[in-house]
């Protein structure tokens, strides 16, 4: 577990409310302890360290393990158009720049082909949901490392929530180098007297410390919001709460799929229909990237990933 100060506890307490920023220190100190209250959370790939050194081996077995290293390198840029309902006009034509399962310190090579793709990519924001390191315990240090070179190279502002890879430190460590971290809250951009409300919540998959109703509270019914979140699990309560467009990550789209993209896994309990690319739920439009990192083991096959660009329009 991360340590965090009693001022900044206070203040982590009042953004994200103090029953969940606790749940998510015990959540912490389970994975470091390898203490699991349930069963579901030992399951959890990432919590399995003998997972990534049996990937490894078939893959060097095979042959193929040098190949899946070069194909996690080649990060594309994908292009998304969206139609919202409720888009202000003066939004109209807005571009968001999504960068999802980041996992910067697994090693230089992998943060010079990120950085080297988006830089000058020109868009109005910057969109980062979660999962900004390799493991799940020790010293976040690296990463922030990692995101002090990618930071100054990404379109500004730029927004960020939380993912279940993610210590309680990164808060503070992405917010000094000038990222709004929404921790179940919400803040907006402005053309004039127009404004396209963007809200966050905590990671849903694993720490399970989400809050949709605190994120969305107080704002007017017939508001343009947009919901980040890193897992898609949630995404029939986000469009219960009326939020017109949902940006996620987590699955990797497999990461390791057959022919086709067809994943092996996705480790959400969502349905694979909003595992990856665009989707719906009632009025609410969704998009779940694939990633531009890996998890596990660094490698993808038939998966390749990618930072996208959400290019949002009025109905």
């Amino acid at each position: 577990m991360s340590a965090i100060s009693p001022q900044t506890m206070a203040v982590l307490a009042g953004r994200m409310g103090e029953g969940v920023l606790r749940q998510r220190l015990a959540m912490e100190s389970e994975q470091v302890s390898h203490h699991y209250r349930h069963v579901e959370d030992f399951l959890h790939p990432e919590h399995l360290p003998s997972a990534g050194r049996l990937i490894h081996r078939v893959l060097t077995a095979v042959g193929l393990r040098e190949r899946g290293r070069s194909n996690a390198r080649r990060i594309r840029v994908g292009r998304n158009p969206v139609r919202l309902g409720r888009l202000p006009p003066a939004f109209e034509g807005c571009t968001l720049l999504h960068l999802s399962d980041l996992h910067l310190d697994v090693g230089r090579h992998y943060v010079d082909a990120l950085v080297a793709t988006v830089r000058g990519l020109a868009c109005d924001a910057c969109v980062l949901t979660g999962d900004y390191r390799f493991g799940i315990q020790g010293s976040c240090a690296p990463a922030i490392a990692a995101l002090a070179r990618l930071v100054p190279v990404l379109p500004k502002p730029v927004f960020a929530v939380l993912g279940n890879h993610d210590g309680i430190a990164l808060v503070e460590g992405l917010e000094d180098l000038g990222v709004r971290v929404l921790m179940n809250e919400r803040t907006a951009l402005e053309r004039g007297s127009a404004r396209l409300h963007i809200a966050g919540i905590d990671d849903a998959h694993y720490f399970r410390t989400h809050d949709i109703a605190r994120a969305r509270d107080g704002l007017a019914p017939d508001a343009c919001a947009i919901l980040l979140s890193h897992t898609p699990e949630p995404y029939r309560l986000a469009a219960a709460h009326g939020f017109d467009l949902m940006l996620s990550g987590h699955t990797h789209g497999g990461q390791i799929c057959l022919p086709g993209g067809i994943p092996l896994l996705t480790d959400s309990r969502a349905p694979r229909r909003v595992a990856r690319g665009p989707w719906h739920c009632d009025r609410m439009q969704g998009f779940t990237s694939v990633g531009c990192g890996c998890s596990i083991i660094d490698a993808r096959f038939h998966c390749p990933p990618e930072v996208t660009v959400h290019v949002l329009h009025g109905a």
